[in-house]
């Protein structure tokens, strides 16, 4: 088994509904150590940027509005297979499809205001991390 990193956000829906404390609980619940994490509010340009590879979607727009319109909580995770770990935690884009017990099944009100936001890979991982984190902030 791999030790990998990957990088997780609660996103504004989720930090308004006061659910970080239960996002965090059930990624260490899982075995998945938080290695860096900070709250912040992304800015208009900074969620067309992180979300740049969803530009000629559809839902791009809608997008760039949900994730600039409030703070999100950013976290690096770490452990084993971690990018898998925590995509199955999440559970999948579509809460009406997720399995049960999983975030999105349990706390998502809408496809596209879903929760949670995790890397798809590793290589992702590492462009996602770095996007919000400077090597000081990491430990």
């Amino acid at each position: 088994m791999a030790i990998e990193q990957t990088l997780s956000l609660i996103k504004p829906d989720g930090v308004a509904r006061g659910l970080i404390g239960e996002v965090i609980d059930r990624f260490e619940r899982k075995g998945l150590k938080i290695r860096a994490m900070k709250m912040l509010h992304l800015t208009r340009e900074q969620a067309r940027a992180f979300y740049t590879v969803h530009k000629e979607r559809p839902f791009y727009a809608r997008l760039v509005k949900f994730m600039s319109s409030g703070p999100i909580v950013a976290m690096i995770l770490e452990g084993e297979n971690a990018v898998q770990v925590n995509r199955d935690l999440m559970g999948a884009t579509d809460y009406r499809q997720a399995a049960p017990g999983t975030i999105r099944r349990d706390f998502s009100r809408s496809i596209e205001k879903n929760l949670v936001h995790g890397s798809d890979g590793p290589d992702t991982a590492m462009t996602e991390i770095a996007f919000f984190f400077n090597d000081l902030e990491k430990v």
